[in-house]
């Protein structure tokens, strides 16, 4: 087992990672996979699938390990862990680390999707095959993309119809400077937290809110300490599946290949687990006694237009929305 405190501590993580490369043999093949869902999102059962088939068509040579439920840390953590070579494969919201890779920061815009086809469609095409690669100039390999739904304000005080709503609201948000603007510009408070610490920043009220997904917002139980969801909608970031680059670059090609493609298969998948988590999460909501309103998002749109548009005034970042916006 590998221990969090071991992985996490800074001054020992160099050591770490090359005690953990040593331990496994080339004959072993063991790949580290890591999420902080719990082991029945679907992600992390994407993920597995992933790993069961990659063992099924090497005969037991490879197999994956994974860790799900935040056992090793934030997303921020495990991204790191992989580009350190301490853990292969983690499965990150681009929201939580666009900052780090400025490539996907029109992605997490808000606003920058119709829906949830329109996103796929884009993650799936040129804009996103154009964006993979780019993880590399940081020692990862993109290997996909992953849905993370539409996300929406939820808080344990008042229904929000309108930004004037957002008034006083501490609202968790990932460490990324796309999401503490944009709460800001939509009159809240935004306040950067870790994610295995909303549930009780919402009970101790350290915060007022947050907002997710339905899935996470019913995965979490954070439903039970947040009362109102309000329908937002206001960003459809997708997630990525990353692969550390030294180990990729490691194995042999046909083995690179395959870890490739089982990845791409393994979004469909994904989506099928994905849409149907998204529709049961919700009933649980709605049947906990949940209020449940639909916001005024076009009021939401405004507020955040001139935030948008200060962050479009990067010419890379403008052509790459105006792809997204031409995309069918």
């Amino acid at each position: 087992m590998i221990s969090r405190r071991l992985l996490l501590g800074t001054g020992a993580l160099a050591a770490t990672g090359a005690g953990f490369a040593l331990a496994q043999s080339a004959a072993e093949q063991v790949i580290t996979a890591v999420d902080v869902h719990p082991r029945d999102y679907p992600t992390v059962e994407a993920v597995r699938w992933m790993g069961q088939e990659i063992e099924r068509e090497t005969a037991g040579r490879i197999s994956f390990r994974l860790y799900p439920s935040g056992q090793l840390g934030s997303e921020t953590d495990t991204v790191n862990l992989a580009r350190f070579q301490v853990l292969d494969i983690a499965r990150v919201y681009l929201g939580a680390v666009n900052n780090m890779f400025p490539a996907t920061q029109p992605l997490a815009l808000p606003y920058t999707f119709r829906d949830e086809g329109h996103m796929r469609r884009v993650c799936d095409g040129d804009i996103g095959r154009d964006i993979l690669p780019t993880f590399e100039r940081r020692g990862l390999v993109g290997l996909a993309f992953y849905d993370s739904g539409f996300r929406s304000m939820y808080n344990a005080r008042h229904p929000i119809h309108t930004p004037a709503d957002m008034r006083d609201l501490k609202v968790r948000v990932p460490r990324a400077d796309i999401f503490i603007e944009m709460l800001d510009a939509m009159g809240a408070n935004a306040t950067p937290i870790p994610f295995g610490e909303v549930f009780t920043g919402l009970q101790t009220h350290l915060i007022d809110a947050a907002e997710n997904n339905w899935a996470t917002f019913q995965s979490t139980r954070q439903y039970e300490v947040a009362r109102y969801w309000s329908q937002t909608d206001h960003c459809g970031a997708p997630e990525a599946l990353l692969m550390s680059k030294a180990r990729f670059d490691g194995l042999s090609s046909a083995d690179r290949d395959l870890i490739r493609a089982k990845a791409r298969e393994s979004v469909p998948i994904m989506r099928a687990l994905w849409d149907q988590k998204q529709a049961t999460a919700r009933q649980t909501v709605l049947d906990a006694g949940v209020h449940f309103n639909q916001a005024d998002t076009e009021a939401f749109r405004r507020a955040v237009e001139p935030m948008k548009r200060r962050w479009m005034a990067d010419d890379a970042i403008a052509a790459t929305v105006r792809r997204i916006d031409a995309h069918a």
